[in-house]
């Protein structure tokens, strides 16, 4: 039986504020909240955030912002995550919210020589990742500024083993990952409370061409879960720059897969970059390579519309760069300019991030919840009713065998008793088959389909694609889960508790909303 109630994250919501205001205190950890607590020195800033550069909405102030997203936090511990550990639903492995990098942070992604690192050095406004032609980083580089005013290098074990960095749901993925991963701190950086991670360059093997969308194969090519590790970071960054470079204009697959498989749903913080175009010597050629990236993001982003690619270059002389069309597009300094914008909103956009995770979590758990319910009531059902028909048919049988004594025929009646026994085991034997051949049926996504359409007519029927695509992230693992369990045991969730998700969903996330976005008031 699973008993959910609101008093729960409460607790947990009071236990965070204690800690926390020991930490601001203190300062013992002042490092890592700088983007949200201010410093003595800062105090005629009056710790604010702007949430909109349009003025729209007034600005959010720092300890507002930690405050939702503490009762963000409280809710997914409080009830998320007990219940998709009881369900073995859809939220991710390691996915607590103490498994969060402690700043707001940048990830940036991209095809090998997509010129990411030259990227990252220039809005640092030093060099911190080396460039070049050739592939020049195999792992993960979390790039975080320095509060002492020294440079320090950290490895990937010590960064993951950190209790209070936020790495450490990374250990699920093994030491093939945390061996590639390392932290640089550096003085100096033109961003301030801002963390960037460079990622290793997209590109096939040659044992994976012509596999584009081989995501299996792609994702264990350099000895871990590369996908899983993308999606992980995804999830959890505020920004998300994805970029691609003349010469291979989104035809790696596993640049295509990671599109598919890690980015899927997140839309709203991703940014895709056509960079280095100060590499085409005729219009033409550009126009060759956008109209190449255009139709491959096609094949996996499904829409009619393709998100804004921003089309930029890096300044200065970088090895195969021209200045004949540079020169030409003088809107690529301002494309330059709105996407080093994009980074800068980071800290203002974690807010944002974690109420959308809040309520993308909710969503995918409910889903999980009311289709596993689903498929778990009808075998019930069809259990009960080859149940019945066994025990009727052992039944019947037994009376006529109780009958034929009563008028002293007992060779009769150990016919019947008899009759009634293997009928009752041929009905089981039959039982048993037919309940297998449903297992199979109900948990293929055959299967499963009908019923998240039989559940979701409503929806469907007005043309509700957000649906969809949660039925689409959800079904995967509602498989494993019905099959771990088996159908006649998995756990039978409450309407209490469905209606609790819905309550998070209706209500508790447009509270925050309001709080992190609050109107002004207009005299209605």
């Amino acid at each position: 039986m699973i008993h959910l109630r609101k008093i729960r994250y409460v607790k947990y919501y009071k236990q965070q504020q204690k800690s926390w205001k020991t930490i601001q205190k203190y300062g013992h950890v002042k490092y890592m909240s700088s983007w949200i607590w201010e410093d003595d020195n800062d105090k005629k800033k009056n710790s604010e955030i702007n949430t909109s550069d349009t003025g729209a909405f007034p600005p959010l102030n720092k300890l507002k912002a930690q405050e939702i997203i503490k009762k963000a936090e409280a809710i997914t511990e409080g009830v998320l995550l007990p219940l998709n550990e009881r369900v073995l639903g859809p939220l991710e492995k390691g996915g607590d919210v103490k498994s969060r990098p402690y700043l707001p942070f940048v990830f940036c992604l991209g095809n090998h020589s997509s010129g990411k690192s030259t990227f990252i050095n220039h809005v640092l406004g030093r060099e911190v990742q080396k460039t070049g032609v050739a592939p020049t980083d195999d792992g993960f580089t979390v790039i975080a500024p320095s509060q002492n005013g020294d440079d320090m290098d950290q490895d990937g074990p010590a960064l993951v083993g950190s209790p209070d960095a936020g790495f450490s749901g990374l250990r699920l993925f093994g030491p093939g990952l945390i061996n590639h991963m390392q932290l640089k701190v550096r003085n100096g950086l033109e961003l301030d409370g801002i963390m960037l991670i460079d990622s290793p360059g997209m590109i096939d093997s040659p044992s994976n061409q012509g596999k584009s969308l081989d995501y299996e194969t792609t994702s264990r090519d350099r000895g871990y879960d590369f996908m899983g590790v993308t999606k992980w970071f995804a999830e959890r960054a505020d920004v998300i720059l994805l970029f691609f470079d003349p010469d291979k204009p989104g035809t790696t697959g596993e640049t295509l897969a990671c599109l598919t498989k890690s980015l899927a749903g997140m839309d709203h913080k991703l940014h895709i970059i056509l960079n280095k175009v100060d590499q085409f010597e005729k219009i033409h050629d550009f126009a060759r390579a956008y109209g190449s990236l255009c139709w491959n993001l096609s094949k996996v982003i499904v829409r009619k519309d393709l998100p804004r690619i921003y089309t930029m270059r890096v300044p200065g002389d970088h090895p195969g760069s021209r200045t004949a069309l540079a020169d030409a597009l003088q809107d690529l300094e301002q494309t330059r300019l709105e996407v080093i914008n994009e980074v800068n909103k980071a800290p203002e956009r974690r807010v944002d991030n974690t109420i959308t995770h809040l309520y993308d979590n909710a969503r995918l758990l409910r889903t999980h919840v009311l289709i596993s319910n689903a498929v778990r009531d009808a075998y019930s059902s069809l259990a009960m009713k080859w149940r019945v028909g066994s025990f009727a048919a052992l039944g019947s049988n037994g009376l006529l065998a109780y009958g034929a004594l009563t008028l002293a025929l007992p060779q009769v009646s150990m016919g019947f008793a008899f009759l009634g026994l293997l009928s009752f085991v041929g009905v089981n034997y039959q039982a048993n088959q037919k309940l297998k051949e449903a297992t199979v049926q109900m948990t293929s996504e055959e299967g499963l389909n009908s019923f998240f359409v039989e559940k979701h007519r409503l929806e469907l029927a007005d043309g509700d694609e957000f649906i969809e695509s949660l039925w689409v992230r959800t079904r995967p693992q509602l498989q494993i889960a019905l099959k771990t369990h088996g159908l006649s045991n998995t756990p039978k969730v409450e309407s209490s508790v469905i209606k609790e998700l819905e309550d998070i969903i209706g209500n508790e996330v447009n509270e925050l909303r309001r709080l992190a976005n609050p109107l002004p008031d207009v005299g209605y």
